[in-house]
């Protein structure tokens, strides 16, 4: 049995692309070009080129030693947060730029949540000369400032979604609206492993350098280039897609994505969707989503701008119900302390989002000599305000 993406699009039973009749020839212009854009010599060659020079690759594995003295294992991480933009979701914009310029579009759309995703598109497109507009919930602009002022000096429109919980979800919505009045000349550029197929392929496909360079590096570390355990953040899942991707079908690699249970499973103020999801349709792919029992989308929360989405990525959905991943999830207070913990051991202070994955320390146990990748998804200058506030630091 495979975890990737079938033929027709669908990881298991989740996929799929459900779409309005206006967007059918955007995704099926996609859908024939993707893979044969990606693998032609010229593309990959000036998309390598970019990883290297602008994006700042390979990101460095790093040896925690301090963390890994606390938890008494051996803990390495990824550093996507060294990546320029300061998280992994460059890799994936650099990608679909290029590809919206095959597709000779002249104009980019983009949702964002933490704001890092709108960050990496209105670079590459500042890079490219092309149009940006990203739309962003109300609340996440005033939560994300920082990054909504990057967007701004970089040229990209940023349009507030006013609607629903004034997040991620409704910042996605009004992106579709946008494309389905635009198809002609607009390529949307999501910037997660969901959406109709293909998107949650292609993101994962071009987020899957992570993995490749985890192996090589870790081969060259400790002469293995498997580990024990992954473990990633996972909202709509990008940066996980990424570092499980090359190690989907490797039963020995035991892979953990990390949701936001924001104040609890039960408080009615979470997004732990593995867990409070249903089968169903979200933007576009069957997957699971959190949801009331008439099928009315319920608001998720998490203190992590880029995890309170109330879906997953349908790779992850099927990650899930056939538990290759074992899914585990983090209060708003354990991602916050973790957060503070590897910020004094390491020196690094990640974001909130990535925060989540190192809670996971405290509540498994590994063994001494289990080697342990977390990815650093993301830098937390962006979430400064937040940490100082929480904390009153």
């Amino acid at each position: 049995m495979s975890y990737n993406i079938n033929k027709n699009g669908y990881y298991g039973e989740f996929g799929g692309a459900f779409i309005p009749e206006m967007l059918y020839p955007n995704i099926e212009e996609l859908k024939l070009n993707y893979v044969k854009f990606m693998n032609d010599p010229d593309f990959k060659k000036e998309f390598n080129q970019l990883l290297i020079n602008y994006v700042g690759r390979p990101t460095p594995l790093y040896f925690a030693k301090q963390l890994s003295k606390r938890h008494n294992t051996k803990i390495y991480l990824k550093r996507e947060d060294l990546c320029h933009t300061g998280a992994h979701k460059i890799n994936n914009t650099i990608g679909q730029i290029l590809i919206a310029k095959k597709l000779n579009k002249t104009r980019i759309i983009a949702e964002t949540g933490a704001g890092q995703h709108g960050v990496a598109t209105a670079t590459v497109c500042a890079l490219m000369g092309i149009e940006c507009v990203i739309y962003m919930g109300e609340l996440d602009i005033e939560r994300q400032a920082p990054n909504v002022a990057r967007m701004k000096m970089l040229g990209a429109k940023v349009i507030p979604a006013k609607s629903g919980s004034k997040t991620l979800k409704d910042a996605t919505n009004e992106a579709i609206r946008d494309w389905i009045n635009n198809p002609e000349n607009t390529h949307y550029i999501i910037g997660s492993v969901v959406g109709p197929h293909p998107y949650p392929d292609m993101v994962a496909r071009f987020q899957a350098i992570i993995s490749e360079e985890i192996k090589w590096q870790l081969e060259s570390i400790e002469g293995s280039s498997s580990p024990d355990y992954i473990i990633a953040c996972v909202g709509g899942g990008s940066n996980a897609a990424g570092a499980f991707y090359h190690y989907l079908d490797d039963k020995n690699v035991k892979l953990i994505a990390v949701e936001a249970s924001g104040m609890g499973i039960d408080s009615g103020k979470s997004a732990a969707t593995s867990i409070l999801g249903n089968t169903g349709v979200i933007h576009g792919s069957k997957t699971l989503l959190m949801q009331t029992k008439d099928g009315q989308i319920t608001e998720p929360y998490s203190i992590s701008a880029g995890l309170d989405y109330p879906g997953i990525g349908p790779m992850h959905a099927n990650l899930y119900k056939t538990k290759r991943a074992e899914f585990i999830s983090i209060t708003d207070n354990q991602a916050m302390k973790a957060g503070v913990e590897l910020s004094r051991l390491e020196g690094i202070i990640p974001a909130i989002e990535t925060a989540h994955a190192f809670a996971v320390l405290e509540n498994k146990k590994f063994k001494k000599e289990d080697i342990v990748v977390i990815n650093l998804s993301g830098r937390g200058d962006k979430d400064l305000d937040t940490y100082i506030d929480y904390f009153k630091l």
